[in-house]
């Protein structure tokens, strides 16, 4: 059975700004729960273009992540190579214009391996990626913030 989390959140950064940092794989450790990055293979065309694998590591838990969509300023997309007892994990972070911000809208759908785990993954995936969210929130209002 399919698994689907969605999280949204809300900031007054510019659609460009949010971007800009999910682009950047660099500075995810900056404002997620992510403790390290890795490039591990080159994209098409620029270091994190598409095609790209990406390891992520979080305690023990390493992700390997490859960007499966980049649409500038609108949508920024990956799959989950491995790491995680998924199958088809995907995930995009949607961008749209929102009183004067970015309303962001970040779901992903998944299946398991182990059944009867489904519930497990969706809940514990959700939080974290509510924490994603609320990092990325706070790290583009950093940015746009008066000094």
């Amino acid at each position: 059975m399919v698994q689907s989390i969605s999280v949204r959140g809300r900031t007054s950064a510019p659609a460009g700004t949010v971007y800009a940092l999910l682009r950047d794989g660099a500075s995810w450790p900056t404002w997620s729960p992510l403790e390290s990055f890795e490039l591990v293979s080159e994209g098409q065309g620029e270091p994190e273009g598409l095609g790209a694998v990406r390891l992520f590591r979080t305690g023990r838990t390493r992700s390997y992540e490859r960007i499966v969509a980049l649409e500038p300023g609108r949508r920024f997309g990956y799959a989950l190579e491995h790491g995680l007892p998924l199958r088809d994990y995907v995930a995009y972070v949607d961008l749209s214009p929102a009183d004067g911000g970015t309303e962001v809208h970040w779901h992903s759908t998944f299946t398991v391996k182990i059944p009867g785990t489904g519930w497990f993954y969706r809940r514990i995936l959700g939080v974290f990626i509510k924490r994603v969210v609320a990092g990325l929130v706070a790290a583009t209002e950093a940015r746009v913030a008066p000094s």
